[in-house]
């Protein structure tokens, strides 16, 4: 069996001859002529060694074979039509789904604000975002696991295009209630006597640490994780702990909590969301239109 005797073509010739019930009227709507179409069947029944239908004058009757593989071509034909239609749509980047990984968690409520324009845009696109991955997100990336991958941490590799488009500030944030409240700038011994409260990330991870405490040769009183942006914050608005987070996410809680926002050092710590991607994939639709969406919210903000 070297390869497959049956062709899209005599599916779609079974199909027509019993749909028009002649060669001929068969023939024109395939746009073939009639000795193509005949010389097509008979060339395939020697294959297969059985004939395929009888003429009996100007009608055409199926055998049992012929009527086995019209079966098979009512079937098959509108499966294979369907795939042709589909992958019509993904050349136009109509439809598909967008592979969104997360590597930090404010991102997730950042991310947000981007996928509602995006989906609003894209009727065709389904969006779904990963927060955990095996290997990290630049292996998932590069593993085709996802397209994009929202970070505040590039790396530099060739392999990878990472696009800055949103930049912001980390703060610390305390209760209304915290005798830090009413300061400017916190420099990183004031935070000795605090607890200190952040998403569940290894602390050489956090910026907090890597950029402000550990330089200083300085640790909390207490670290404590939570998993969400809410519970932190409510932690925090009733003062049983302090934490860190992007200046435009605490901006939006402001309004209805009673807590501050305290820059970090003279300088404050500043960074920026990335959307990374993989370089070969530059001329992809659907992933840039994300990108440019992503940066015009940054305008809007």
């Amino acid at each position: 069996m070297g390869h497959s005797m049956i062709e899209r073509a005599h599916l779609k010739i079974l199909r027509e001859i019993n749909r028009q019930g002649s060669v001929t009227a068969a023939a024109d709507k395939l746009c073939l002529t009639q000795s193509a179409l005949s010389h097509t069947i008979r060339k395939l029944e020697g294959l297969i060694g059985c004939e395929l239908w009888e003429k009996r004058g100007r009608k055409v009757h199926l055998t049992q074979a012929g009527n086995f593989l019209l079966e098979e071509a009512e079937r098959i034909l509108p499966q294979l039509e369907r795939i042709d239609t589909k992958l019509k749509e993904f050349a136009n980047h109509e439809l598909g789904t967008l592979n969104i990984g997360m590597e930090c968690h404010p991102c997730y409520q950042w991310l947000t604000r981007v996928s509602g324009a995006y989906l609003g845009c894209h009727q065709g696109i389904d969006l779904d975002v990963k927060q955990r991955f095996q290997f990290g997100g630049i292996a998932a990336l590069c593993n085709q696991e996802i397209d994009i991958l929202v970070t505040p941490d590039p790396i530099s590799i060739k392999a990878i295009h990472f696009e800055p488009v949103f930049p912001y500030e980390l703060m610390l944030v305390v209760s209304d209630q915290s005798p830090l409240a009413s300061a400017d700038i916190i420099q990183p011994n004031d935070l000795r006597e605090e607890t200190l409260i952040t998403y569940p990330v290894e602390p050489e991870r956090l910026d907090i640490f890597q950029q402000f405490l550990i330089p200083a040769k300085c640790r909390p009183k207490k670290h404590k994780t939570l998993e969400t942006t809410e519970m932190i914050l409510q932690m925090v608005a009733v003062d049983r702990g302090v934490t860190i987070m992007p200046n435009w996410l605490v901006s939006e809680q402001i309004q209805t909590l009673p807590i501050r926002q305290i820059r970090l050092g003279e300088e404050g710590i500043h960074k920026k969301i990335h959307l990374g991607t993989r370089s070969c994939d530059n001329q992809k639709g659907h992933i840039q239109a994300f990108i440019d969406l992503a940066k015009q919210q940054v305008a809007q903000a």
